[in-house]
């Protein structure tokens, strides 16, 4: 099974783009997963028959949400965390907005494993989410996961909006403490790892330098590949020796992002 994650976004735009189309008709992914849709179901008008859609979209229109593509239709979906979790971390919101109305998780379950999909609330330039990201956002999407985990594997895709180590991005150096690469962000990071899931690629390639999954628009950035890898496809230990492939696809245009994915044996 192939398993690809892209934050498009905005999945309008890379349909107007034709690069959606061109991505599926090239990759044929058995399950996609998409971040930033900025849309709600039925205002991104493409032709899917081979595919079961699901959608976790923002109360806020044109803004964040995500989505699972699917050719197995799920024995389940999940929309966002439970009420329990929402509570237990306090998730009602911040100056920006509650981060449980933004259709930030969607999770679903298959035979064999979930997969789950997640943007992850950037922290901001001036770090004015950090905290919500670190003590807040970051346990309870973790809390999510271990509750999955207790009925079978997860497989966890999406823009975590962070690069985890110095690897993970061009310049290391001059980013540190800035958002996507502060301690606290980090962190959270390294709980995921610390709670047993795998990140896939660099477990398959660790020191592979040069892989990047997200650019700015500045300064030529994406030509140069002065980039970020701040999307990731993470894995329960129980399914990691699964995994054949992990792959960065750079080439695939039409977002500041490049998708990411795993195949399943």
């Amino acid at each position: 099974m192939k398993l690809y994650s892209w934050n498009v976004n905005g999945i309008r735009a890379v349909i107007n783009k034709g690069a959606f189309q061109a991505f599926i008709a090239s990759e044929q992914p058995d399950i996609l997963c998409l971040q930033e849709t900025k849309a709600k179901e039925g205002q991104a008008v493409i032709d899917l028959p081979d595919y079961h859609e699901y959608w976790n979209s923002a109360d806020k229109a044109g803004y964040s949400g995500t989505a699972i593509f699917t050719k197995i239709k799920p024995r389940s979906v999940v929309n966002g965390f439970t009420d329990a979790i929402a509570e237990k971390y306090h998730l009602a919101g911040d100056s920006y907005g509650d981060p449980t109305k933004e259709g930030r998780v969607l999770s679903a379950e298959f035979e064999k494993f979930w997969v789950v999909t997640v943007y992850t609330p950037n922290s901001k330039g001036d770090l004015s989410r950090l905290e919500l990201r670190h003590k807040q956002w970051d346990p309870a999407f973790l809390e999510h996961l271990k509750e999955l985990e207790k009925t079978k594997p997860v497989l966890v895709c999406g823009d975590f909006n962070v690069a985890h180590n110095d690897i993970d991005l061009a310049n290391p150096k001059a980013n540190v403490g800035k958002h996507g690469f502060t301690n606290e962000e980090r962190e959270g990071f390294d709980a995921f790892e610390t709670a047993g899931l795998m990140d896939t690629f660099r477990a398959k390639y660790p020191e592979r330098t040069d892989a990047y999954t997200w650019w700015t628009h500045w300064a030529n950035a994406r030509a140069r590949n002065v980039g970020w890898r701040i999307d990731y496809w993470l894995a329960s230990q129980s399914i990691a020796d699964q995994i054949i492939e992990a792959d960065i696809h750079p080439d695939i245009l039409g977002s500041d992002h490049c998708p990411v994915s795993i195949e399943v044996r």
